[in-house]
């Protein structure tokens, strides 16, 4: 999208948008036949034009659905909220008083890993350089007890599993930390910027970097890092940037569970502060391209093949579910739209009816700027 138009969007209030009127844009006859299609179910579906500030078309959108994979831009919007876009998280291995104990201290770093497949091909952090380091100082691995404190304990179940009953790992508080004398750095990981996290997990659609992400923005915000709390850091988030909220209820930062519920409005509406908000850009930049990257590399190649390149969007499915959210160009303007899909037949085979029919629907509004 041009400077001019997100000037454009920037000079207008998200809370102004309103019904179609007579004369707005509305979205050809061929994208309503394809919304009735009955293996998408009746979906929750809202399509915004932001330029003219008109919903050009709604269908159920006020009503929870489960959301799959899209939450990830709420657990997304969320963290640059509570940290901001450069954030890194650090963890340290250190040296105490007592040769025997080393403190493993970190900040729940998302970017941890014990595979060093995973760390060469995903550039993640391999959290088992900082054991080695107590070997580097001259230590035997089995004359020693690593205490930790801010890891995540998937990460510390790696480690037990990577090193067997060669090491012993205890978990302490914060305080317990304090008690020592004295903490030496042996060495220390830090994460990729926050912006950059982001971008791989919206990318890739990765399950654990968004509900580790959600987790440590509802504790940064000072909650609890359980589903409640990240209840709270999202109702909180949604209610400070001016995003419709109501309905909305999860249980992970992932979209995994279908117990989460959100409404294609606050899909809508969150993409629409995303595009017009700076801080929120990696976002932005993170979503795949129709036919061209990431969890979109496939589609839009057959199906829908006219919107090859201009839909940047996130996916979302689970067992019933079937949802994408994100930007369709019409000429030199984008729609926003959401379409959330949860009373899809529990097959693959339907699943995959879905997403064509999706697609397809979204064909038919996508206008490279040529042909507008």
């Amino acid at each position: 999208m041009s400077r001019k138009v997100v000037a454009t969007l920037l000079a207008f209030s998200l809370t102004t948008f309103i019904s179609t009127p007579a004369n707005a844009l509305t979205v050809p006859n061929s994208f309503r036949s394809l919304a009735k299609a009955p293996v998408l179910g009746q979906p929750g579906i809202l399509v915004i034009d932001p330029i003219s500030q008109t919903e050009i078309f709604s269908n159920q959108a006020d009503v929870p659905r489960a959301p799959a994979s899209i939450l990830k831009l709420i657990s997304s919007v969320t963290a640059i909220s509570a940290f901001g876009e450069d954030k890194t998280f650090k963890t340290s291995m250190n040296s105490t008083e007592d040769p025997g104990t080393f403190v493993l201290l970190g900040e729940y770093d998302p970017w941890l890993t014990t595979s060093s497949k995973e760390a060469i091909k995903f550039h993640r952090a391999l959290s088992t350089k900082l054991i080695s380091a107590i070997s580097s100082s001259g230590t035997k691995l089995s004359d020693v007890t690593v205490m930790f404190n801010g890891v995540f304990e998937k990460d510390i179940a790696n480690l037990k599993a990577f090193y067997g009953k060669k090491v012993k790992f205890k978990r302490v508080t914060k305080a317990e930390v304090k008690n020592f004398a004295s903490l030496n750095p042996l060495a220390e990981i830090n994460s990729p910027s926050l912006g950059e996290i982001i971008g791989f997990t919206l990318l890739w659609s990765d399950n654990t970097l968004a509900d580790r992400l959600a987790r440590n923005a509802a504790s940064e915000f000072g909650f609890t890092r359980d589903s409640d709390g990240m209840n709270q850091a999202f109702q909180k988030t949604l209610k400070e940037i001016g995003v419709y909220s109501t309905g909305l209820k999860v249980k992970d930062g992932s979209g995994l569970s279908h117990d989460d519920r959100v409404t294609a409005r606050t899909m809508a509406e969150l993409l629409w502060k995303i595009r017009v908000e700076p801080q929120f850009q990696s976002i932005y930049d993170g979503l795949p391209v129709a036919g061209k990257s990431g969890t979109l590399k496939k589609r839009f190649k057959k199906y829908g093949k006219s919107a090859k390149g201009l839909i940047r969007a996130k996916t979302g499915w689970i067992n019933t579910s079937v949802t994408m959210a994100g930007y369709v160009e019409v000429g030199n303007n984008e729609y926003v739209f959401a379409v959330i899909a949860n009373h899809v037949k529990p097959t693959e085979t339907a699943r995959t009816l879905a997403r064509h029919t999706i697609d397809k629907m979204l064909a038919t509004v996508a206008k490279p700027e040529d042909e507008a």
